[in-house]
């Protein structure tokens, strides 16, 4: 494909190529957004089966914990995949193995026989989840140019979401029979349509770079730009980027700043998850029952609400994070979080005091609508873009997948723990308690997070390695 494109504008117009370079980006960007689409549907899908999966099979709180965090689990052990296939096998044909998993662990799902079987095919899942999460913002920070690099990748983190909502939505429809095996086999068909898609992608000239086919990254930058000019600077400062010597494991054992852009990811990825947001979605009935919402029609449609009010407010993130920056949409993020989560705290202790004021449930949910708002417009799409950016190329893999596995190891602990801790503290204290977590992340954030907002991969890559100071390096 790509050979074509680059041969075909030899002898075209400049507008001519500007719509070829369109045409190839859009396919691109629309693709590996497609793996984002299934991450958001297997994360939203189980919030709407648990209840049917719990009612049938007499579920205890903590069956249900482990239903919900198999997948978490999987997607840890994905992430640790996903670095073996990416850097021996490419962005290209990793995102064709999650695929062909997400097929398999969605019939594998629907069809389970016992809460055992369901679990083991989670686990399948989230292998697949853990290779897209890991892979397509790689594969995207690797192939958009600086100028949009957030909003690219900021549209991947608006697939999530609309796979969220699309989910919710399925789930409502099937609802009203209790189908939930329905529920998570249809996730098979959009895993279908994504592998027909792969096929044709290019893969990412700075992995074919790094494995010495220098003259297919040059094409592939070649098909990326308009200007010859700009395609041959980017394939320069790759090459220079290359001369390091040792890579993964063994740059990060010898070189002190890798390991500061290996923990920063590691502490970004861990600040997403602990902002308490995966509860929301994951247990939105269970949240909307403790509101007061007793019935599943009611749950189901505030869930959709839910859902819709993510994907409206990740927009904020696409259209600000390239103009506004990373760090004032992590900081209001994060405060908007806090103050939803004292406030959802605070409902929820005078629900449990007996008090029945009629607006406190109506309260509580416009409260989890705000934290769902402020994560979606920051710490969702930002923290990927980042973790995206922030690594060096000879240690990208490895540090991508130290920063994705923290992701779901933290992601299985919020799950794991989330009724344990409500059962044990109450629901007031578990969400104060994530509340504060949140207030700390606002701190974090001012003193360690850096502005890489309009900066080339490889200025960035510069600055670390000159050893500036991590809120720095995007300078």
């Amino acid at each position: 494909m790509i050979e074509n494109v680059v041969e075909e504008r030899l002898n075209m117009s400049e507008h001519a190529k500007d719509y070829a370079v369109k045409r190839i980006r859009t396919f691109i960007f629309c693709t590996a957004g497609m793996a984002g689409l299934l991450f958001g549907l297997d994360q939203g899908v189980i919030s709407g089966a648990l209840p049917f999966i719990t009612k049938e099979w007499q579920l205890s709180s903590q069956l249900q914990e482990w239903v919900v965090s198999s997948m978490m689990l999987g997607a840890a052990a994905g992430a640790l995949f996903a670095a073996f296939l990416s850097a021996n096998l490419g962005r290209k044909r990793s995102l064709l193995v999650g695929a062909f998993l997400f097929i398999v662990g969605s019939l594998g799902s629907g069809l389970a026989i016992n809460v055992s079987m369901l679990v083991g095919f989670r686990l399948l899942l989230g292998i697949a989840v853990g290779i897209a999460s890991y892979t397509a913002p790689l594969y995207l920070a690797e192939m958009a140019p600086k100028e949009s690099r957030g909003k690219v990748i900021s549209g991947y983190q608006l697939m999530v979401t609309v796979g969220i909502l699309a989910a919710f939505l399925s789930d409502t429809a099937f609802s009203y029979s209790g189908s939930w095996r329905w529920m998570l086999v249809i996730i098979a068909i959009p895993a279908f349509v994504l592998i027909c898609s792969v096929f044709r992608l290019p893969d990412s000239p700075r992995w074919l770079a790094s494995k010495g086919r220098l003259n297919e990254a040059n094409r592939v930058l070649q098909s990326l730009h308009t200007s010859k000019k700009i395609a041959e600077a980017e394939f320069v400062d790759i090459q220079e980027a290359l001369k390091e010597k040792q890579a993964g494991w063994a740059l990060f054992k010898a070189n002190k700043n890798v390991r500061r852009a290996v923990f920063l990811g590691v502490m970004l990825q861990a600040m997403q998850q602990f902002t308490g947001l995966n509860i929301i979605m994951y247990y939105s009935p269970k949240i909307l029952s403790l509101a007061g919402f007793s019935s599943t029609e009611d749950q189901m449609i505030g869930t959709v609400i839910n859902g819709l009010v993510f994907v409206l407010a990740t927009f904020i993130a696409v259209d600000m994070v390239d103009k506004s920056g990373r760090k004032p949409a992590l900081k209001i993020g994060f405060f908007v979080m806090a103050i939803s989560m004292f406030i959802l705290g605070l409902c929820l202790h005078v629900l449990e005091s007996g008090n029945t004021i009629w607006f406190i449930p109506y309260l509580s949910a416009s409260m989890a609508m705000l934290c769902i708002a402020g994560f979606a417009m920051s710490a969702g799409p930002v923290v990927w873009i980042l973790c995206s950016e922030i690594q060096p190329l000879k240690s990208r893999d490895f540090g991508i997948a130290c920063s994705t596995m923290t992701n779901w190891i933290s992601c299985t602990i919020i799950g794991a723990s989330f009724l344990t801790l409500v059962d044990t503290l109450g629901s007031s204290v578990t969400f104060w308690l994530y509340g504060v977590l949140n207030v700390i992340f606002i701190f974090l954030t001012i003193y360690f997070i850096p502005e890489t907002k309009n900066v080339s991969l490889e200025q960035i890559e510069k600055n670390l390695m000159r050893g500036e100071k991590l809120k720095n390096i995007g300078c």
